[in-house]
């Protein structure tokens, strides 16, 4: 197990007009979980596969366990990659699958009879070992090729979005199967994905990507909650985050914004705005919804949309949208009245210009 340190890592797409990744630069401890999650085209898996040596860097420097690897051939790393594609041999069953790598280095036929063993026994694979992969399912398969990693002791474990081929409850209940593996074994692990739910449930930490470069690294919960930027809270979020434009007013020390008639207070380090515009960003479960008149931002009901667990209400607030969570009991019609409270502590204020969150100081 090793740390991994990326500096400054610039990667240019072929024909040199753009990026993948620009000046990266990110450090992972020792055994830490981390997520680099951002939509397709970010430089994620470019990022992850410089670090495995599958692609070189354009400039920078990749530091693992101490040791420089920017320039070293992908098998002198000490590490191991589960790809998106199952990648299991159509011809070998489920343990040779599973101890191919081993094999390769010539590591003695015992040693490699107990390890594949003992990865059949973590990931729940020792009834299939005599199986072909034909015979098994998506979550066998992809089982197989996790095993096929771990048994290799290496420094650091790889993975490019290994759970998107699979459907959603299979994802849903191998995700857990995962965390609770990577857990005991204690790994130092980097995982791509562009699933949000994967990237919070699953990451330590989680390196937020956008055109080649990281906007925001955090725990996951921190990450959601106070997203650096409007890019961040527009990205994470099922639905994202609301941003409403106003104005901000007020007298003395107590200003307000103001987003057409109607307004809310605004913390006091955020007076010397007054004059301008700013943006608050909310999440849709951060607001407490009422029907009828009454104190709160009033707006009307567009789409009413039952979910289960919850209930979304599409609203428009002086001639802005914004989405609410409501509680899967609320009940309105569309037209209907509301009344809409921000609940206390979950409003974020974001500059419209740079799109950066406004913290105190």
């Amino acid at each position: 197990m090793a740390e991994i340190v990326l500096h400054e890592l610039v990667k240019t797409y072929p024909g040199g007009t753009s990026r993948a990744t620009d000046a990266v630069s990110l450090h992972v401890p020792d055994g830490e979980f981390m997520v680099l999650l951002g939509p397709s085209g970010c430089g994620k898996t470019t990022l992850l596969r410089m670090v495995a040596g599958l692609e070189l860097p354009d400039s920078g420097q990749i530091v693992i366990g101490g040791r420089d690897v920017t320039y070293l051939e992908p098998r002198r790393r000490n590490l191991s990659m589960v790809f998106q594609s199952y990648a299991v041999f159509p011809n070998k069953n489920v343990a040779d699958n599973i101890g191919f790598g081993l094999r390769v280095h010539g590591v003695p036929a015992d040693q490699v009879r107990r390890k594949v063993e003992w990865a059949a026994d973590l990931l729940q694979l020792r009834p299939y070992l005599d199986r072909y992969p034909a015979k098994l399912s998506g979550g066998q398969r992809q089982r197989v090729a996790v095993a096929r990693a771990i048994v290799m002791d290496a420094d650091v474990l790889l993975m490019d979005e290994p759970l998107s081929n699979l459907d959603a409850l299979l994802r849903l209940s191998f995700r857990a199967e995962l965390k609770k593996l990577v857990g005991e074994l204690g790994t130092t692990t980097l995982y791509v994905t562009h699933d949000q739910v994967e990237a919070l449930s699953l990451g330590d930490r989680v390196a937020v990507m956008r055109e080649g470069r990281i906007a925001q690294v955090g725990a996951p919960t921190a990450v959601y909650d106070e997203p650096a930027d409007e890019f961040v809270g527009g990205f994470l979020g099922s639905p994202p985050m609301n941003f409403l434009t106003g104005t901000v007013g007020g007298d003395g020390d107590e200003p307000r914004i103001d987003f057409g008639g109607q307004s809310l207070p605004l913390p006091g380090y955020l007076r010397s705005y007054r004059g301008k515009t700013l943006k608050l960003g909310i999440r849709p479960e951060a607001i407490a919804v009422e029907s009828g008149d009454g104190d709160g931002l009033r707006c009307e009901l567009r789409v009413f949309e039952p979910l289960g667990s919850s209930t979304l209400l599409t609203t428009e607030l002086c001639g802005q949208v914004l989405k609410v969570s409501a509680p899967p009991s609320f009940r309105a019609d569309p037209g209907a009245r509301l009344r809409l409270r921000p609940l206390p502590g979950q409003c974020r204020w974001y500059d419209p210009e740079t799109q950066l969150l406004l913290e105190e100081r």
